[in-house]
């Protein structure tokens, strides 16, 4: 009943390490009556296997539910816990408070209707709330309860209650957090459910008390409707249905749409909730939308009131909470998925990172894990969206690794750039056709790779001759030659070379379009760059070729004498040795130096071109 009266309050716990999250879960859990006799059994059971001191039971063992978690103490996973009162029913999130763990507390932040946010308070407000505070802050949860734990061990100080509430309002004034402060022991249950006689200078609610009045984040149901499409149905040929869920506004049979991005309008022949036909849909609905005009909609697009449609961009300003092992890299491409769309994308500039203590703004070239920073997305085709601030649904998204297809980055986004607005693409009454006929050849991106001193750039000037003599029109990008004017600003740090083969991705690109066979010596050494540049060309334009040497004859030849300084720590990040170089899967051309000579080698490439 209470659910039906005053909605499901999804809240999540977060803190640092040690502050009980835990723990006030169990509490409430226990005082609530939501512990059977067995689980209660289990529980006692589970507190003296694990080393719980006293008569009673450990009562953050109800929600600690992996082993590795009871063994050491810590919270890794999140954990999810349903409990409920008479006034209202609830979904608690316990987020790990260690800094390895920020990811997991992002994404349960990112559900939220409110955060209950534990300070231990011998300790008071450490690094790792404030992390937690600005996640929070920036996944839209902005009604915050500042639980100070722990305070039968301060001797339940009204002082340092008072000192630690006025350092946290600080930081929430900032952060836009609306904020109230509770004094409590989520051991002994004082003002969790019931107010506590320790505290009679206190006269604010009790956890309890504020959860059950906290009000909902709801989708309006009054706004204009914004459906993702999730899923295309074809059970037959006679049926074509739309499935999403809603994320704002309603849906009715008669009502006119617009897709989005394709711009097209339909009419809205029926809506379905499972089996049953109904007369409307709101927010949080899965439907199935049928249309009366056939309309080629994929999954992705999104369905929007005809006279309000969203904005639609490819270039975007964002906030990334990092989760990635490696860092991020500006210019490295990434898959992003946004509502139910999967694009390609690159972040074309790091504007700053977040320092989580202070809030200041710092210059960076990368992010590391758990990092936040504000960047700008560039995606490879038009995005339907809506700000954050204005529809979580619609405007979070994340980026994923496009090798390992592990979740690096969740973002937010904030605003559409409107640098590219005015920008149109010109037609040419020349195209690449013509260019390439008028050369009597098909233009190509010849891409070699390998180590340092593997025979890359004596491959690709050996080919060029070969090519030459046939009356081929080409142009050879060395690296060492283009960091000469081009890349004359890189460096070699991860980031940089990223940088470079994007620099030199477009330029091959461009040359492609010219008619000209474009031949590339890169060292190249990261496979997601490679793999990006091969998306810029059409089907077979680009050429892989892996120059297989040995590291040890690449260090015998060692030309430049740069493995020397390298082994000696002179040359930091150099790959093949202390940076690594990551071989290609699939490569057009396998060429192993060793087994054949180079004039062999690119008499055989150019055979094969």
């Amino acid at each position: 009943m209470a659910d039906a009266q005053q909605g499901r309050l999804r809240f999540l716990t977060c803190g640092s390490v040690d502050d009980g999250k835990s723990t006030l879960i169990g509490r409430l859990l226990f005082d609530t009556k939501q512990v059977f006799d067995d689980q209660w059994q289990t529980l006692r059971s589970d507190s003296k296997r694990f080393g719980t001191q006293g008569e009673a039971p450990d009562l953050a063992l109800l929600v600690d539910g992996l082993q590795a978690e009871r063994e050491q103490g810590i919270t890794i996973d999140v954990a999810y816990r349903f409990f409920s009162t008479p006034k209202r029913a609830f979904i608690v999130a316990d987020a790990p408070g260690h800094e390895q763990y920020t990811r997991n507390m992002a994404v349960a932040a990112s559900t939220a209707d409110c955060a209950v946010v534990l300070v231990d308070a011998r300790k008071g407000v450490l690094t790792q709330t404030r992390r937690h505070s600005r996640i929070v802050a920036l996944m839209g949860v902005k009604r915050v309860l500042l639980a100070v734990n722990k305070m039968d061990l301060v001797g339940w100080d009204a002082a340092r209650f008072a000192e630690i509430a006025a350092d946290y309002a600080a930081l929430a004034q900032t952060l836009g957090l609306t904020v109230q402060a509770v004094p409590l022991s989520a051991l002994g249950g004082d003002n969790l459910t019931a107010r506590s006689a320790h505290t009679p200078w206190y006269d604010g609610p009790t956890l309890l008390e504020w959860l059950e009045q906290a009000p909902l984040s709801r989708q309006d149901a009054d706004a204009a409707l914004r459906l993702p499409v999730q899923l295309v149905l074809r059970p037959s040929s006679e049926f074509r249905g739309y499935c999403g869920t809603v994320a704002q506004g309603r849906v009715r049979a008669g009502d006119r749409v617009r897709v989005q991005p394709s711009g097209v309008e339909a009419t809205v022949a029926a809506v379905r909730i499972g089996f049953e036909e109904v007369a409307q849909a709101g927010p949080a609905d899965a439907v199935c939308v049928t249309l009366q005009e056939e309309r080629d909609i994929s999954r992705g697009d999104v369905l929007v009131a005809a006279d309000s449609p969203i904005e639609q961009a490819e270039q975007f300003h964002a906030h990334v909470v990092w989760v990635g092992e490696q860092p991020l890299l500006p210019g490295r491409p990434y898959w992003l998925k946004l509502h139910h769309r999967t694009v390609g994308a690159v972040v074309s500039s790091l504007r700053h990172v977040v320092d989580v203590d202070t809030g200041t703004y710092l210059s960076a070239r990368e992010v590391a894990m758990n990092g936040i920073a504000a960047v700008h997305l560039s995606v490879d085709r038009p995005l339907p969206f809506m700000p954050y601030s204005a529809s979580r649904e619609l405007g979070n998204f994340i980026l994923i690794d496009r090798l390992t297809q592990a979740t690096v980055g969740a973002g937010m986004i904030d605003f559409a750039l409107r640098r590219d607005s005015n920008l149109h693409w010109q037609a040419l009454a020349v195209d690449k056709a013509a260019r390439a006929a008028l050369k009597h050849q098909q233009p190509r991106c010849v891409w070699f790779t390998g180590l340092s001193g593997s025979g890359k750039s004596t491959l690709a000037s050996l080919l060029e001759k070969n090519l030459h003599a046939q009356g081929r029109h080409t142009y050879v990008l060395d690296g060492d030659n283009v960091r000469h004017g081009l890349n004359r600003d890189l460096g070699f740090t991860e980031g940089d070379r990223v940088e470079n083969i994007r620099r030199v991705a477009e330029v091959a690109r461009l040359m492609v379009d010219a008619g000209l066979v474009v031949i590339v010596s890169f060292i190249s050494p990261f496979r997601a760059e490679r793999e990006w540049a091969r998306s810029l060309f059409a089907s077979g334009e680009f050429v892989e070729v892996f120059v297989d040497t040995p590291l040890a004859e690449c260090e015998r030849r060692d030309p430049k004498g740069l493995y020397a300084k390298a082994r000696r720590g002179e040359i930091p990040a150099f790959t093949g040795i202390s940076s690594p170089y990551e071989l290609p899967l699939n490569p057009e051309f396998h060429l192993r130096t060793a087994e054949h000579s180079a004039g062999d080698l690119a008499a055989q490439v150019a055979q094969r071109l």
